[in-house]
């Protein structure tokens, strides 16, 4: 799939849970913040995130952004997964 449907797909998706699977294997789950012409940035929701002490949790310490390019396939997640 091009660059371009994953863009168009990310966008009518954007705030919903995602699971996206990229080119080298890796599986991220989260919810899609923000896209770009190049990147889509998603919030995560797994239970792995440190939410005590110090840093900066508060600006812009939160999700990551994902090459386009790099997406093979892209699936909604269900309600009751998080």
């Amino acid at each position: 799939m091009s660059v371009e449907y994953y863009h168009g797909l990310c966008n009518r998706y954007r705030g919903r849970a995602v699971k996206i699977v990229t080119r080298d294997g890796r599986v991220h789950r989260g919810i899609i913040h923000r896209v770009d012409g190049r990147r889509v940035y998603l919030r995560p929701i797994d239970g792995a995130r440190n939410l005590g002490g110090y840093g900066y949790g508060f600006f812009g310490g939160f999700g990551y952004g994902l090459a386009l390019g790099a997406i093979t396939s892209i699936a909604l997640l269900p309600f009751f997964f998080w």
